[in-house]
């Protein structure tokens, strides 16, 4: 299971990820990195067939500064993504004699970053279609998706577009915690980049431990104030 979540912040955008792959026809799992930069200014995360995420890696490192440059994000990303589907689409073989064979060569994309000065948060579906959300701050892709969409309209009324970037990396944090409680085949290392109109950071292990701690001060000082509430608010 996959989950890649973009949530849109005052200052920028973070994305977020769990690092486990799952490969259920070899019961398998094991972790691995799910976001890779788009250039200095963008990131992308994927979902779905890694032999499809893995040929758009090696096409986002040649072409990032075009696609990036592009006058329309979205568009240069269907264009380089499509072709790639139809590839792995024709040459799937869905039945195997002998063999039961799971799985799909479908994929999601997430890109986000910043592209002629504005915000991008971009998805392309396994059918080529896009999906523009930076207007609507939040999205997420992978199996893993409908539980985060809900976690993150359960802390919606944080108002996390109205927040700094500091904040928005803790919510993420926050999501990808409960996912991994509750949801099994999310697990691993989290991966992180926080994205501003200067570019691209990717957090290293010690900068997300610190994140993992801070969110753990802002759920008891939630727990605390659900004690009060009973209280007249003292």
């Amino acid at each position: 299971m996959t989950v890649v979540i973009a949530l849109r912040c005052a200052d920028g955008i973070v994305l977020g990820s769990d690092s486990q792959v799952t490969e259920s026809d070899r019961g398998m799992s094991f972790p691995a990195q799910k976001l890779h930069p788009l250039g200095d200014m963008a990131a992308w995360g994927g979902s779905g067939a890694r032999s499809v995420l893995h040929d758009l890696e090696v096409l986002f490192e040649q072409e990032a500064a075009e696609i990036v440059g592009a006058r329309d994000v979205a568009h240069a990303l269907q264009e380089r993504m499509v072709p790639i589907l139809r590839r792995h689409y024709d040459l799937y073989i869905p039945e195997v004699p002998g063999s039961e064979v799971e799985g799909s060569p479908s994929a999601y994309l997430l890109a986000v970053g910043h592209a002629h000065g504005e915000p991008f948060i971009v998805k392309v579906d396994p059918t080529g279609l896009v999906g523009r959300y930076e207007e609507v701050g939040f999205h997420a892709i992978g199996s893993g998706a409908p539980m985060a969409q809900q976690a993150g309209a359960l802390i919606g009324h944080y108002q996390m577009g109205e927040r700094d970037l500091d904040y928005g990396v803790l919510a993420i944090v926050r999501v990808l915690e409960g996912l991994r409680i509750s949801q099994p085949m999310v697990g691993g290392p989290l991966n992180l980049v926080r994205l501003t109109p200067d570019g691209a950071e990717f957090l290293d292990e010690d900068a997300i431990e610190e994140a993992r701690e801070q969110v753990e001060r802002w759920e008891q000082e939630d727990q605390r104030t659900l004690d009060r509430i009973f209280d007249g608010g003292s």
